[in-house]
């Protein structure tokens, strides 16, 4: 109803007690004013101001809309300030989407990094499935995911999609032994040596996993006899002896030291791990995490100082 630039002339005089200072202010001349508050008061019904012999006074209408005034001027400028955040990318909100063992070490380091240099900026983070992320972001649930190429099939933006990757790193996936485990001292771990071994995986079908693929390569089907779906869990059982299982060199950092992890050899599975984000207009912060991802990435997969810092 009311023209906001209207408002902020009431409110100047209101406050100043003067058209001609609210003139000089806002760099209007003393009638354009007089004209802009006499439009305000024809559509509010009333005079707003006293006309003094030095300067205006409020009315009880216009105590009343000035009181109203300040309240959506000062929302006003408060959602110019956020806005001019976030599109400086130093405020605002940042949704961020990830795999479950991209969390593991990744994505945790990247924001406490993000957030030294963005600390006006609020990060919500959700976890779930690649294939799920991408939807998201297509659909603008999130702005920003980490993703990887398992199981992502046909959902993996192409390049003339709506939706831009930039490769984070590729990940290769290590056999995960109890700390006792007769292969634990090995440089070099076999699929073909663990046959005969239990392993614990996640839900079925196994052929479509990394772990039936890389087995059907080394000429086996792995015994499955226990089945959890996040790697944490995998780990807590590999550590009390039940069996072996694969662990991302992304989640090595995280491994409990009654797990020891080795390489697999010619076999190894690998995945590509991405950074996925809007390709039009994305925001300035999800922008901005891609430095800390990178670096973080850089770092978990730089190689070991020595044969046994693969044990993690």
């Amino acid at each position: 109803m009311f023209d906001t630039e209207a408002l902020r002339l009431f409110d100047v005089a209101a406050r100043t007690g003067s058209f001609t200072a609210a003139a000089a202010e806002l760099n209007y001349t003393q009638s354009a004013v007089s004209r802009r508050i006499a439009a305000l008061e024809a559509e509010a019904g009333g005079p707003l101001f006293e006309r003094l012999p030095r300067g205006v006074r409020l009315t009880p209408a216009g105590e009343v809309l000035h009181r109203y005034a300040r309240e959506v001027l000062e929302r006003l400028d408060r959602a110019g300030e956020e806005l001019a955040a976030l599109h400086a990318g130093t405020g605002g909100r940042l949704r961020v989407g990830a795999f479950a063992t991209a969390n593991a070490v990744l994505v945790p380091h990247a924001l406490r990094a993000f957030r030294r240099t963005h600390p006006g900026v609020a990060v919500r983070l959700v976890e779930g499935f690649s294939a799920d992320l991408i939807d998201a972001l297509r659909n603008a649930a999130i702005d920003i995911a980490v993703v990887s190429d398992y199981f992502a099939g046909p959902h993996l933006p192409h390049p003339a999609d709506d939706v831009q990757v930039v490769p984070l790193l590729e990940d290769e996936l290590l056999i995960a032994l109890p700390a006792g485990h007769r292969l634990a001292g090995a440089d070099v771990v076999h699929l073909r040596d663990l046959r005969e071994e239990s392993w614990i995986a996640g839900p079925p079908p196994d052929d479509i996993t990394p772990l039936g693929q890389a087995c059907a390569r080394a000429g086996f089907t792995p015994r499955v006899d226990i089945r959890i779906t996040a790697w944490i869990g995998k780990l807590g059982y590999v550590a009390a002896g039940l069996g072996v299982t694969l662990v991302p060199v992304m989640a090595a950092p995280a491994v409990p030291a009654d797990v020891v992890l080795r390489p697999i050899g010619d076999l190894a599975p690998r995945r590509m791990v991405y950074a996925a984000l809007p390709r039009t207009a994305p925001l300035p912060a999800a922008m901005a995490l891609l430095a800390p991802l990178r670096e973080e990435a850089r770092r978990l997969t730089a190689p070991p100082a020595s044969p046994g810092a693969a044990a993690g």
